[in-house]
């Protein structure tokens, strides 16, 4: 039962691994398409939105990878694992953090319609 469970464990590890290579490989793909598009128009306003869907695709994939290293370490670790986890963890929460800090500050795009200045 324990090489099993093992061996599920090594497998959900190396899943949610693939998963966040696929995360960034998918928005790399999206962001290329999004920035010769962007090159074509000429459209200065959009740079700013090709770089927040990239980080987005970027904190999904964090995401995934510190899953993988969390179920890295729940069979039989040991301490050194856990001190490598704890600096992965630490490393990785931080740079998600200004990840998902930068993409809440973008500003929300302009609209064409003009909001009323006070409701009746």
């Amino acid at each position: 039962m324990d090489l099993f469970i093992q061996q599920l464990v090594h497998w959900l590890r190396f899943s949610l691994e693939i998963m966040g290579a696929m995360a960034i490989g998918v928005g790399t793909l999206v962001s290329l398409i999004q920035f010769f598009r962007w090159w074509a128009r000429r459209q200065h306003s959009d740079f700013g939105k090709i770089r927040i869907d990239f980080a987005r695709y970027l904190t999904l994939a964090l995401e995934f990878q510190l899953g993988a290293d969390i179920l890295s370490t729940a069979i039989a670790p040991s301490w050194e694992e856990i001190g490598k986890l704890g600096a992965i963890a630490v490393i990785r929460t931080g740079l998600n953090y200004f990840l998902s800090k930068e993409t809440n500050e973008q500003p929300a795009p302009e609209s064409t319609v003009a909001a009323p200045d006070r409701l009746l």
